[in-house]
């Protein structure tokens, strides 16, 4: 899927780094863009520079994320790409210390918005006749990231719910798949900014370019990494082997 003049797209976490970003070349491209945000007046912002709709919404609600999306459709006619962006880091180990309320709270905006936007976006792309819905996930959702092992839960729950709901919607035509970046030089790294000196950082646009790849040649189901200096590209998993019968060799449960 090529974005092309009058696809109308709705980017969450749109009002800043990332999002902000994927909304601006989605619009470069043609598309108008709905700009769903916490920040009101952020989005506000993004969405006058792009000519698009701004609308103010907690992701962790399942009424907000329906009505963000129905918003959008009604606004736009129709719905063509949902890129659910919005994220959260965890900031905690979570093995010798706990904080429940914030524990709660990064999973609400890693996970449940994910879940929430999945759901809330696939009638209206229905609608549409199929479209795309992207998830950013992280490359802490293909490999571990020592010291924040609840970042990690949700970004792991994040690759595996949009592989395994990529399955179930590709034969409508609904593609969906996870984006995975690196460390990026936005907002949510920027009070750690200091622990990344000398080490090379991802920006926005960078992903952006990436999102733009996934559009043109992405796969449903795929788990795309962005890592600098490299060619972005869909992680290749390992298929998980199934049971072993007699002297047969073992056979493959699923691909994956």
């Amino acid at each position: 899927m090529l974005i092309t003049e009058g696809s109308v797209a709705l980017v969450t976490g749109g009002a800043s780094g990332i999002g902000a970003a994927v909304a601006r070349r989605l619009a470069t491209a043609g598309a108008r863009v709905a700009v769903v945000d916490r920040d009101a007046v952020a989005a506000a912002a993004v969405a006058a520079e792009v000519e698009g709709l701004a609308i103010a919404c907690d992701v962790t609600s399942e009424a907000a994320m329906s009505a963000a999306v129905a918003e959008a459709e009604t606004w736009g006619g129709r719905l063509d790409l949902v890129h659910l962006n919005a994220g959260s880091v965890g900031g905690q180990s979570g093995i010798t210390d706990l904080d429940t309320e914030a524990y709660r709270r990064v999973v609400g905006v890693n996970v449940d918005h994910v879940v929430f936007g999945l759901t809330a976006a696939v009638p209206a792309l229905r609608r549409a006749g199929g479209g795309t819905i992207i998830a950013t996930a992280s490359l802490a959702g293909l490999v571990p990231l020592p010291g924040d092992a609840i970042y990690t839960l949700t970004k792991h729950a994040v690759v595996g719910y949009v592989r395994s709901a990529a399955a179930t919607l590709a034969p409508e035509g609904i593609r969906a798949m996870a984006l995975c970046p690196g460390f990026a030089d936005t907002a949510l790294i920027a009070h750690l900014r200091d622990q990344f000196a000398g080490f090379p950082l991802l920006d926005a646009g960078d992903v952006a370019d990436a999102v733009e790849r996934m559009l043109a040649d992405g796969k449903a189901g795929e788990c795309w990494y962005v890592q600098p200096g490299r060619d972005p590209g869909p992680y290749a998993f390992r298929g998980v082997p199934g049971p072993k019968t007699g002297d047969e060799p073992p056979q493959l449960a699923w691909e994956g």
